[in-house]
């Protein structure tokens, strides 16, 4: 066996792991973001450090969200509990050290504190959660993908085959639902006026990057007979060619439907999807091709995966449309966006209660056909991890309003005082943070997050060129993973720095 089927059998024919702890692992970079604010509000006013330099503030970030999430997936794969618990308990107690020596209301009692940070407002340009799924979700997928090439990346964690929950089934599903979040389409202001077609002809000529990349991959894949699991999209197809098509057909449907309305499309289309998959066949041909024998001749059996599943990423994507149109909303208090992370919490818990239905009555979670259980999963899953942000946001909050002129990059700023004293309105929002850019990994990544995941590609198929990573010892293959990410992150943090935007379009 040459060493390219030994590496495509070594991620072939896997059943993946439970839900529950795929859905641990995925609230686990919340607490640690909340754990990296929480120090940095600790640092600069306890331990008297002013600011943090570029320099410091990258290793922070890093140390923070992608040395535990390397970890995660792979030497502490088993201790996921354990993680978590030694994060909490790091967390509360640097929490309970702040509160300690607050700077604001010492002496009010913790009830009086809580009521008026509840009527706090909010300054934001962005909604920070937002910005912190789409670059947990970037930074999981790029790690994944090369850590699946190495032995000590557990096999239950990487694609699924035919059916179950593996944690690399989510990545795919939770880009697509990151990108629908921030879509043109939900950040247009209601007063803006246009063309019914304005986004779909943008759409268009947005996508042009992608067709390049998804031809160039195709090709590069091609030409130097690199390692490929057949059944995840086909013989041609690949995950740039899902976006095009995703993008394109949602951009159409929301010339027609409006973004808070997007729900009923997304249940629309994946119940009938399913019903197309049950009763008309369709699950036959993505399984066995046109001819039943699994033949990979013709365009539409050589690619059938990637092609049909496509409906599944289009409900996946006007769930996270609907989702967006509701989160990015102008909520100015505190209390507006604790509603939010709650309804978010019990949608869902009601999609993984929907869930286990269609598991027991209908069909198991299957990433190949991106079926009515996968397309709920990924909702639910992306629900859960957004809302923990939200809520390590407002801890967060609340820690910086307990502390005099906190500055944490990337979160909120408060903007209101807390009193009508004018003594007080001054520090909640220090000039500082008004004045300097942000800088912090997490701004970085979200800022260039398709030239991430690109470079992330790259470097991965160098790696496997380069070495055997299916004889790679632990210690070897930290280094590497490790060494891989550092790379990445830090010409990602250098152009933030630069103030460079790389965009094809």
């Amino acid at each position: 066996m040459s060493q390219k089927q030994m590496k495509e059998a070594f991620v072939s024919n896997l059943n993946g792991t439970s839900v529950l702890e795929i859905t641990q692992g995925l609230c686990l970079p919340a607490f640690c973001i909340l754990c990296r604010g929480l120090l940095i509000v600790f640092s600069q006013h306890v331990c008297y450090y002013s600011s943090h330099t570029r320099r410091t503030q990258f290793f922070i970030d890093f140390a923070f969200l992608i040395v535990p999430m390397v970890a995660t997936l792979t030497i502490l794969s088993s201790s996921l509990l354990l993680e978590q618990l030694t994060i909490i308990i790091f967390g509360a107690a640097l929490f309970y050290q702040i509160y300690r020596r607050r700077t604001c209301y010492a002496r009010v009692p913790v009830q009086k504190s809580l009521e008026n940070f509840l009527k706090i407002s909010l300054e934001s340009e962005h909604i920070p959660a937002i910005s912190c799924f789409r670059v947990i979700n970037n930074a999981f997928s790029a790690i994944a993908i090369l850590a699946v090439d190495f032995p000590l990346f557990p096999r239950r964690l990487a694609k699924t085959e035919l059916y179950g929950t593996g944690a690399m089934d989510f990545g795919v599903g939770g880009f697509v639902f990151g990108t629908a979040m921030v879509c043109p389409e939900v950040r247009r202001k209601p007063n803006m006026k246009g063309s019914r077609f304005y986004y779909f002809t943008k759409s268009l000529y947005s996508v042009w990057p992608l067709v390049f990349l998804g031809i160039g991959r195709l090709v590069i894949i091609k030409s130097i007979d690199y390692q490929e699991h057949l059944t995840e999209y086909g013989v041609h197809w690949n995950f740039f060619f899902t976006l095009i098509v995703v993008k394109l057909i949602t951009s159409l449907l929301l010339t027609f439907f409006p973004p808070n309305k997007s729900w009923i499309v997304a249940i629309g289309i994946i119940v009938l999807y399913q019903l197309a998959l049950d009763f008309m066949h369709l699950k036959k041909l993505i399984l066995y091709g046109t001819d039943g024998s699994g033949t990979r001749v013709g365009l539409l059996n050589a690619n059938r995966e990637g092609i049909i599943s496509t409906l599944g990423y289009v409900a996946i994507y006007m769930a996270g449309v609907q989702t967006g149109s509701y989160v990015i909303k102008n909520r100015l208090q505190i209390k507006d966006w604790i509603k939010v992370t709650f309804c978010l919490l019990l949608a869902a818990i009601g999609l993984f209660i929907t869930l286990h239905v269609a598991q027991t009555n209908v069909e198991a979670v299957s990433r190949r056909m991106a079926n009515l259980a996968f397309c709920v999963w990924i909702v639910a899953s992306c629900l859960i991890l957004l809302s923990s942000l939200l809520l390590g946001d407002i801890i967060l909050g609340f820690a910086k309003f307990l502390m005099k002129g906190a500055l944490v990059p990337g979160s909120w700023k408060l903007t209101q005082p807390p009193v009508t004293n004018k003594k007080h309105s001054e520090y909640l929002v220090p000039e500082v943070e008004r004045k300097e850019p942000s800088l912090c990994l997490i701004t970085a990544m979200n800022r260039n997050q398709l030239l991430f995941f690109l470079l992330s590609n790259i470097t991965t198929g160098l790696i496997n060129l380069m070495m055997d990573t299916l004889n790679s010892s632990t210690l070897w293959s930290l280094f590497v993973l490790y060494l891989y990410m550092f790379t990445n992150c830090l010409i990602i943090y250098v152009l933030h720095l630069q103030d460079k935007t790389i965009k094809f379009w």
